[in-house]
């Protein structure tokens, strides 16, 4: 498995990538109609403007995963479907790290993230209520400790 800077070829697999995770990731905290909003097409022209700041991981070709950094906060972190489990969100993550990452923030329902970010050394920093797609819903925020 290789860590790589995106490239502008690579949109379309990170984009089925992030609608793929973010449904199923999601699903039981966002309504519907966000979830239908999130698709392919929406993470297609958000990485088209902010690729040179994602990070794939790939083996024999193929995308698992990527992460999107911005000023040392980790934006996103989503892996194909078939990768979850295989060690590529903490690759990913570590290589985000390595590059500045200090913070980075999650639905508080999130479980399973939540989960990894701890058992990756992240701390819970706060939690707090913001708009999110036109309703409220509870964050927490995670640092890195240095």
């Amino acid at each position: 498995m290789i860590i790589r800077n995106a490239e502008p070829r690579d949109v379309g697999a990170l984009s089925r990538i992030a609608e793929s995770s973010y449904r199923a990731a999601f699903a039981s905290i966002l309504d519907e109609d966000v979830l239908l909003s999130r698709n392919a097409d929406y993470f297609a022209r958000r990485f088209r403007e902010s690729w040179p700041s994602l990070t794939v991981a790939s083996d024999e070709g193929w995308i698992l995963g990527f992460c999107l950094l911005t000023d040392g906060h980790v934006d996103m972190l989503f892996l194909a479907p078939e990768a979850t489990g295989r060690g590529v969100g903490a690759l990913l993550l570590k290589h985000a790290e390595k590059n500045g990452a200090k913070s980075l923030e999650c639905f508080r329902d999130n479980r399973r993230a939540r989960a990894f970010y701890e058992r990756e050394g992240w701390t819970l920093a706060r939690s707090y209520e913001r708009d999110f797609a036109g309703k409220p819903h509870a964050f927490v925020f995670y640092e890195k400790p240095r």
